[in-house]
Order: structure tokens, then C-alpha cells, then sequence
């Protein structure tokens, strides 16, 4: 049984190793290729390490495209998106757990049906509400629909049910106003939670492409991914430029998750169990 076991074990892990190297492939393939010539490239068989490394794409990028640009309105995006739709997506969470009114049931049930949805079914009503905001080809347009994002909503309600609501009636008893109770007891718990949300977040909506698409076409107002497909033309690809725009656009994410991970595990494990 000992010899099974440690056989199994053995099987396990290199399965785990394979299916790592399955998943990782396409990121190094996307860096080395940042590093490598047109004609290298697109070489055939290709050379699985830059033989010739080279930095002339990310100079073309700079000198030829608004590379920083890009960068800039992604993060701005990205991190406004963040950080209003935690604050909703909390304090929703916190009322639909933690208190009771006259319609709760309702409206937690129509944030689940939302989330059944596809989201392509709404580009058009929300398009054209965009533009009778005169949202079109501006930051604001593509912030805003991630403010109602339904999955933050749920998620941050089934972690705050985790939580005793002892913890709320003692703060109670010690006189903490409502707002007390929200930001002295109720926040410092669910820090995990907000953590792992933020991550989701900052992450969909740095990866929110088609919606992104549809409403920036101006190239003072295009994040990394619209700006991307700007690179390809009707009849050329400079795929060595595209590499070396996706390596940097990949460089925040990267940063948000590696300071955020530890929140993000717990978060998911904690937030996963219903109290």
C-alpha cells in the first residue's frame, strides 16, 4: 500500500508539473517573443529560446504607437473600477447579510439572475445609453458598468455571512453607531474578501476587451487591449510589437496579484463557506 501511495504521489506530481508547464507555455512564448525579430518570429520551426535577443520592438512600440498612453488609461480604469466597485459591492454585502428590509430577498435574487445573463445581450442598451450620456471615446464609459458588477456583489455577500453576527451585536452593546459597527468591526473581517474581490475586479476589467472596443476609438483614450489591436493591419501583423505590448501589459496584473495573493487564497477559501 506504501508503494501504491508513493506511486500515486508520483503520478500526482508530475501531472501538476505538466499541466504548469501547459498553462505557462503561452506566457513565455509571449515574452521570448517580445525579444525576437519579425523574421525570427515567424520562423519555422520556430526557436524555442531568442537565439539573437533583441529590444527593437519595444523601441518600435515606443517610437511608433502611445505604448505609456495605453498603460496609463488601463491602470486608471482598472484601479477606479477597483476600488468604487469594492466599496459597493461591501457595503452591498454588508446590508443584504446583516440587516433586514422589505425587498432583500428580491433584490439578491436579481443580482443572481443578472450574473445568468450574457453580457453580450446588454451591449447594445448600454451603448446607447453611453452615448446619450456623451460617454462615448471617454475613460467614464467603461468604469461605470463594472460599478454594477453582479458577481462582486454576490461574492462579498456569501464571505460577510461568514461572519458572527455576535461581533456586530457586541459592538452594538459598546455603543457603536451604524457606521461604527461597518468600518471598526465589520471591515477589518472581511479585509480577506475585499482582497480577493479586488484581484477579480481589477483583473476582469483589465481584460474587458469588447466592451473596451466598442466604445474607445480615439488613441488618446485606448487601454493596452484596444491599443494592441491596433498593431494589426488589414494586410501585416507585427507580431514581435504585439508581444512585446502584451509582456507589458501583462507586468500590472502581475504586481496586483503577487501583493494581493495572500488575501486572494483566503479570501476565496473563507468567503467559499456559508456561516
Amino acid at each position: 500500500m506504501r508503494m501504491l501511495a508513493k506511486l500515486l504521489g508520483w503520478i500526482a506530481d508530475v501531472l501538476l508539473y505538466a499541466c504548469a508547464i501547459f498553462f505557462l507555455f503561452p506566457l513565455y512564448w509571449m515574452i521570448t517573443g517580445s525579444f525576437k525579430d519579425q523574421s525570427t518570429t515567424i520562423k519555422i520551426p520556430p526557436d524555442l529560446v531568442p537565439l539573437n535577443p533583441t529590444l527593437v520592438n519595444y523601441l518600435r512600440l515606443i517610437k511608433d504607437s502611445e505604448i505609456f498612453q495605453w498603460l496609463l488609461n488601463s491602470v486608471l480604469v482598472a484601479g477606479i473600477a477597483t476600488l468604487l466597485a469594492c466599496v459597493i459591492a461591501t457595503m452591498a454585502g454588508y446590508a443584504l447579510t446583516k440587516h433586514k428590509f422589505t425587498g432583500q430577498a428580491l433584490i439578491f435574487g436579481a443580482v443572481v439572475t443578472t450574473m445568468m445573463i450574457p453580457r453580450q445581450l446588454g451591449l447594445v442598451p448600454m451603448f446607447t445609453l453611453m452615448r446619450d450620456l456623451h460617454l462615448v471615446n471617454n475613460l467614464g464609459s467603461v468604469i461605470l458598468p463594472i460599478l454594477a458588477l453582479p458577481f462582486a456583489v454576490f461574492l462579498m455577500k456569501q464571505f460577510s455571512q461568514t461572519i458572527p453576527h455576535e461581533l456586530l451585536e457586541a459592538g452594538k452593546i459598546d455603543g457603536c453607531s451604524e457606521i461604527g459597527l461597518f468600518t471598526r468591526i465589520f471591515l477589518p473581517v472581511v479585509k480577506p474578501g475585499i482582497g480577493a474581490l479586488a484581484i477579480f475586479v481589477f483583473s476582469f476589467t483589465w481584460n474587458d476587451y469588447l466592451w473596451q472596443l466598442i466604445m474607445l476609438s480615439d488613441s488618446k483614450q485606448m487601454t493596452i487591449n484596444v491599443g494592441i489591436s491596433t498593431l494589426i493591419s488589414e494586410f501585416s501583423a507585427n507580431y514581435g510589437a504585439q508581444m512585446a505590448a502584451a509582456t507589458l501589459g501583462f507586468v500590472p496584473i502581475f504586481i496586483i496579484f503577487i501583493m494581493f495573493q495572500r488575501y486572494f487564497v483566503k479570501g476565496i477559501t473563507v468567503g467559499s463557506v456559508k456561516g
